[in-house]
């Protein structure tokens, strides 16, 4: 049985069980209706009317034409102009030679140049890399030599930090940079000389897409892993990857209306988002932009975060969802300053990549009036696996939601030789048309991750009677306390219910004789306060005593995060060392 909602909610909630919702969604000529396609021989359920690739639906998109696509500081494109300047990028990588298959990298802050470049890459059946801009030179220079990117766009702040390693990349045939905060030399090129800057792209003159075949599951995307150990791994994402992401977003926005007993329009409504969360991410450039280009919605980009300057975009801009990590909900929740802005345009406060505590479920619906969402996926699902929204997310705050229709879960034992019972904790399994090929030029890990069609995600979860999805652990961050398994998110659960507490994680530390104890690791709102004492007394009146935290440390900033939005526990880990271990 489902818990106690953590609000009311109307005692006619759900009008409609799942199985209802996906009777009605997938029926014969339906928006959501499914087919059977082979992908890697293997017979898998599709969205029927997904669109077959991502230069059709770059295509498509300029139907939008003076909508307002992106907003970045002064800087609005439209989808027009957008179009213009993305033809205009395609024609001249096929001129510096680029085709089918090649591999072509970015590296550059969330700007209006980002969708146009990767939308002109994968236009013309080159494999767009997307690279983490906040990667030092050397781990740059690793993932630009493992995918042998033969072509780099990157901004002002990248092509200084990166100019002294070009000559060390010798598959790189042209830099490309947008933003250069100087002279540029040798076979560097700026983007401005070819295309204009953005306010200009709409002069830019109309421009057909260079011919190119492309099938659903021709390569589309090299996404490297956020790994906190060993180098990335680069995911090698598909066309209908991609496009699998935008009837999975349309499809559990009706499920949630349906379940409410609303009909879902014919139409999805166009909305402005405010995205604060790197596009070199599947989060990011697969759950969130996707659904924008296709809904013909709005995306707000800041320079970086910072929280005012976000509670000032939202009300500048009427911004309707936000989100990213759980982190960014509680920083607009706690900031002092969040009675100054008019932020009521809120609807949805969304967020992956990090588990979320209930508290946060329940104040972002009491105090923002807005209905939170979570979800579960990773890059080597091109993010949406699961979604959780509305009422449902308020009835299960603990989940990660049910799969989309075209996915399928099971619980695995660690060792992967049989599938557990309904209920029991194991390694989570996914299977769908989102799941990635596998790893770019690593055939061994490829099938060590990647089973018959299904990923081993490593992520330690249940399932319950509906088919709701409990993400438990991630199979290498649980502490075994004595022969106690002790759950993470659990005991972070109960830490972000603490008033005083804004960022918790839970580490394991050496202990002699036990192996491990937990130790946490918090950061308190502005104002608050709380010792260890008090912290280790909270979570002892609300869980059993072994999975109390032996020690406390009080951060004086939120918790350090990967591009992903996971925490990095290892550098939470060697906080403890640093005081000396039991």
């Amino acid at each position: 049985m489902a818990p106690e909602p953590i609000v009311p909610l109307d005692p006619q909630w759900p009008r409609m069980t799942l199985a209802q919702t996906q009777d009605l969604l997938t029926a014969p000529g339906a928006k959501f209706e499914m087919a059977t396609a082979e992908i890697g021989g293997v017979s898998t359920r599709v969205w029927k009317n997904a669109p077959p690739s991502l230069r059709l639906l770059a295509q498509m998109v300029r139907a939008y034409g003076p909508r307002v696509f992106t907003i970045y500081e002064d800087e609005r494109v439209t989808f027009d102009a957008n179009y213009r300047a993305t033809a205009h990028i395609a024609a001249q990588l096929v001129e510096m030679g680029v085709g089918k298959g090649d591999r072509v990298a970015m590296a550059m802050r969330n700007l209006p140049e980002w969708p146009a470049i990767f939308f002109a890459i994968v236009g013309i059946g080159a494999i767009a890399v997307p690279l983490n801009a906040w990667w030092t030179g050397g781990e740059i220079e690793y993932a630009m030599n493992d995918s042998g990117a033969k072509i780099l766009f990157v901004d002002g702040e990248r092509h200084e930090r990166l100019k002294g390693c070009y000559d060390r990349l010798p598959a790189l045939e042209r830099v490309v940079v947008s933003r250069a905060r100087g002279e540029v030399e040798g076979d560097v090129v700026r983007l401005e000389a070819l295309i204009g800057a953005p306010g200009s792209w709409q002069s830019l003159p109309d421009a057909a897409f260079p011919d190119a075949e492309i099938a659903p599951d021709d390569d589309a995307t090299i996404f490297y892993t956020s790994g906190t150990t060993g180098n990335p791994k680069g995911a090698l994402g598909t066309h209908r990857n991609f496009a699998t992401n935008i009837l999975s977003s349309g499809y559990v926005a009706a499920r949630t209306m349906l379940r409410r007993g609303e009909t879902p329009p014919a139409v999805p409504d166009a909305k402005v988002m405010l995205l604060v969360i790197p596009l070199f991410h599947v989060t990011a450039c697969s759950a969130a932009m996707m659904g924008v280009v296709a809904s013909g919605s709005t995306m707000v980009f800041m320079r970086k975060w910072d929280v005012e300057q976000a509670m000032a975009l939202i009300e500048r801009e009427k911004v309707q969802g936000t989100g990213g990590v759980p982190t960014i909900a509680w920083q607009l929740l706690e900031h002092p300053a969040r009675k100054d802005y008019d932020l009521s345009s809120l609807e949805a406060i969304a967020y992956g990549g990090a588990p979320s505590a209930p508290e946060l479920v329940r104040r972002i619906y009491e105090e923002f009036g807005a209905l939170p969402g979570n979800g579960w996926g990773m890059t080597e699902t091109t993010a949406t696996v699961t979604t959780h929204s509305g009422e449902d997310y308020l009835n299960r705050p603990n989940s990660a939601g049910p799969p989309v229709a075209t996915a399928d879960l099971r619980i695995m034992s660690i060792e992967g030789d049989r599938e557990l019972p309904l209920g029991e904790v194991g390694e989570l399994w996914a299977r769908g048309p989102m799941i990635v090929k596998g790893y770019w030029n690593k055939p061994e890990a490829t099938a060590e991750t990647f089973v018959d069609g299904w990923v081993r995600t490593g992520d330690l979860a249940r399932l319950d009677e509906e088919g709701f999805l409990y993400i438990v652990d991630r199979a290498k961050d649980i502490i075994i306390r004595g022969g106690e398994n002790i759950y993470s998110i659990e005991v972070e659960d109960v830490l972000y219910a603490h008033p005083a507490v804004t960022d918790a994680a839970l580490v394991g530390i050496p202990h002699k004789t036990l192996g491990e104890e937990p130790a946490a690791v918090v950061h308190l709102a502005p104002g608050s306060a709380a010792t260890e004492a008090e912290i280790q007394a909270w979570v002892r009146e609300r869980l059993a005593g072994f999975k109390v935290p032996v020690r406390v440390h009080f951060s004086p900033t939120v918790l350090p995060r990967n591009a992903n939005g996971k925490i990095l526990k290892t550098e939470l880990r060697a906080l403890f060392e640093e005081r000396g271990a039991a």
